[in-house]
């Protein structure tokens, strides 16, 4: 079982289990669903924005830094509403 701390982990995991952790408190009993898609989502968009914007907006280019095919990272953009 996870634990709410990890004490060797980025800051971006940190952040993520933070605002995890208050959203389960949030919930006040209420069943969660869609937790994955609700983070990936939130996840996703800043991650294309800012790697199309270090790419000088060149989809080959930001594809490659992400790891990802160009044909998926335009069905992303499309997905985010990314331009």
């Amino acid at each position: 079982m996870a634990t709410e701390q990890h004490i060797d982990e980025s800051e971006l995991a940190a952040c993520v289990r933070r605002v995890l952790i208050e959203y389960f408190k949030d919930l006040d009993g209420e069943m969660p669903a869609g937790i994955y898609d609700m983070v990936v989502n939130c996840v996703e968009r800043p991650v294309l924005d800012l790697v199309l914007y270090h790419a000088d907006g060149n989809q080959s280019r930001a594809a490659d830094w992400l790891g990802i095919n160009r044909n998926t990272l335009r069905k992303k953009m499309q997905q985010h509403g990314i331009k």
